[in-house]
């Protein structure tokens, strides 16, 4: 079993242009002729060990690299710009990569809509949700999480570990699925009690700890005694949160290591049983769906254990609220319910399901999220 690293990404691009794409071409067809593994690439828009979004990614292909039959090749810090074309077109020509997960959102228009066609035996597995039959390769799908379920388990950690009746999120942008990560966290919290409110602060980047830092800083210093987040990388809100004594719900993957003590909770990408399901489909020969979706139920995000901050009562009501969850047809943004300009977002008879189809309308933040989308 292999696993390549970023540091050949340089030496890569020199040989394949050196040698000429004809002799590297036959070369290789040899090898893969020979071949008896899967060869499957990961790429990652950041360091594979950023406590989240990119680490919840590499720990699913770590699962990957566990099963028998596979060779996993993984590239880390690949911009979303034409280095992942050449990075994707490296991971085939040179290491014979059938299966490809570029992960980053980012990576899909134009970068791999430019690469797919060219390659059409190939598969492009893309995080994010962009695909449309008829519209996109036949040869690239699209998989995504609904991981607002978490955020509103989030919330209810929250709700009962709130001594201020403030908590906080720090966003990086106001799209459809940070809005409803925020709608989320605080209906959960609103399950605790009604009172509760919730400031957000939009740092306009995916990744920026300074502006994350001053966002959490900002928070505490209004008040707010709990904070989780939507970035890339949540290591700097959730250690600077935790320096201020705020107790803290991750995002992406399991941040308590940084904050033992103030670590209630956290909403998890469980991508080791996305994507372990996904190459076991190609191994027996299947194909996997163009369009794959899963939220608790389905085993697509879990949730991170309870911290020691948590009290039996919380516990409590966060495993009944998970329990049912579980069951199916748990509907966060139900009526009567308005947005914080005052807009009808549901009548009392009303409620609506985490899904691609919510998402799309998401352009609100529910009563008492105390900030703006604009």
């Amino acid at each position: 079993m292999r696993n390549y690293t970023s540091t050949r990404r340089g030496f890569l691009k020199g040989a394949i242009g050196a040698a000429g794409s004809l002799t590297l071409g036959s070369g290789l067809l040899s090898h893969n002729a020979m071949a008896a593994d899967l060869n499957i690439g990961f790429i990652y828009v950041g360091p594979k060990d950023d406590f989240g979004y990119n680490q919840a990614h590499a720990e699913g292909a770590a699962a990957v690299k566990a099963m028998s039959g596979v060779s996993v090749i993984e590239e880390e810090s690949v911009p979303e710009s034409i280095d992942v074309q050449k990075t994707m077109e490296s991971m085939i020509n040179f290491d014979g990569t059938t299966l490809l997960f570029p992960t980053s959102y980012g990576y899909f228009d134009p970068h791999i809509l430019s690469v797919a066609p060219k390659h059409p035996d190939l598969r492009f597995q893309h995080c994010g949700g962009l695909w449309q039959e008829g519209v996109h390769p036949a040869n690239v799908g699209s998989y995504f999480g609904y991981i607002g379920m978490g955020q509103y388990l989030n919330g209810v950690a929250a709700g009962h570990a709130s001594k201020s009746k403030k908590i906080g999120f720090v966003a990086a942008k106001p799209i459809p699925q940070v809005l409803l990560n925020i709608n989320s966290f605080l209906l959960g919290a609103r399950s605790v009690d009604p009172s509760i409110t919730c400031q957000v602060i939009f740092t306009g980047e995916w990744s920026m700890a300074v502006r994350e830092a001053e966002a959490t800083n900002a928070l505490v210093d209004q008040g707010v005694d709990v904070i989780t987040c939507h970035v890339d990388g949540p290591k700097v809100v959730v250690e600077t949160a935790a320096g201020r004594g705020a107790y803290v719900c991750g995002y992406h993957a399991d941040q308590s290591p940084l904050a033992p003590e103030n670590y209630l909770t956290g909403a998890e990408w469980n991508w080791a049983n996305v994507y372990t399901g996904m190459v076991k489909t190609v191994q027996d020969g299947g194909n996997i769906d163009n369009f794959v979706r899963g939220g608790l139920a389905e085993g697509f995000i879990k949730m991170s254990p309870l911290g020691p901050a948590v009290s039996d009562t919380a516990r409590k009501q966060f495993e009944a609220t998970k329990a049912e969850i579980m069951k199916g047809d748990f509907a966060a943004i139900k009526g009567p319910l308005n947005d914080n300009k005052g807009n009808v977002i549901a009548t009392a008879d009303q409620s609506f399901l985490e899904s691609d189809v919510t998402l799309e309308s998401m352009d609100y933040l529910v009563e008492g999220v105390i900030g703006s989308t604009s």
